[in-house]
């Protein structure tokens, strides 16, 4: 038996490259994560590592191909092997799309004194609720999902800061990509006043190239963006960034 799965080594160290490609990624990333001093700024470096530790597998498998072709031809299970561990490589395309993404939203979020695109769609009650009908007003779009801890964490702080700056001219739309179905059931659990948002209208890819979550948009009342907080600062940063832009122009 044991021959018979040593003859066959390059076939099954190539099935397995796949799954030992994804866990290799999480180890790495979850390791650096952890030993991380500012997930902010070094986000880019763990992710490239973890991309790295994805091409074990296959280079692995393609040095033990090596030195069996080294003694004699490849034997036919033995290329299937090695094709299946090349095709494992392509799961790189999952931690460059993050940080395709991730870069995008940086971009996104550190934009200050432009234009807000316009959005116009549905809540999760049905209304229609447009970016448009609320000029003049300081506006924060929280991008979150059901899945998110930080974003069930953050939430009931939203709802209590828009409850005592409505009046002062607030406004909070919270935004997710998630079933409308899957959100109004997770607000049975986590109940908020202010209008959650669908994608079920127009809503521009500034609030869609999303990879890091809780992301929070902040606009003033001339329909500006500004730049908000990062999501690993505190939530009075936050706060005090809302009253400077209610201030502003009020």
């Amino acid at each position: 038996m044991l021959a018979k799965l040593f003859k066959h080594r390059i076939l099954i160290s190539g099935i397995l490259s796949p799954f030992a490609a994804i866990i290799a990624y999480q180890i790495v990333y979850i390791t650096l994560s952890s030993l991380s001093k500012n997930l902010e700024k070094d986000w880019l470096f763990r992710l490239t590592m973890s991309a790295l530790a994805m091409t074990i597998p296959f280079i692995l498998t393609a040095a033990q191909a090596i030195r069996a072709r080294r003694r004699h031809p490849l034997p036919r299970s033995a290329k299937a092997g090695l094709i299946l561990a090349t095709l494992s490589l392509t799961l790189i395309t999952i931690p460059t799309r993050d940080a395709l993404t991730r870069t995008k939203q940086s971009r996104n979020m550190s934009l200050k004194n432009v234009p807000a695109p316009p959005f116009d769609t549905l809540d999760l009650t049905g209304h229609p609720q447009r970016l448009a009908d609320h000029k003049g007003q300081v506006i924060l779009v929280n991008i979150w999902a059901t899945w998110c801890a930080p974003c069930r964490a953050e939430m009931p702080r939203l709802d209590a800061l828009y409850r005592s700056r409505q009046q002062q001219g607030l406004i909070i739309f919270g935004l997710s990509d998630e079933d409308p179905a899957l959100q109004r059931k997770f607000t049975q659990e986590v109940p908020v006043t202010y209008p959650l948002l669908t994608l079920q209208g127009q809503v521009p890819n500034l609030y869609r190239d999303i990879a890091r979550y809780p992301a929070i948009f902040l606009i003033d009342r001339q329909g500006q963006l500004q730049p908000a907080p990062s999501p690993g600062e505190s939530f009075d940063k936050l706060e005090a960034a809302v009253d400077n832009l209610l201030k502003s122009g009020s």
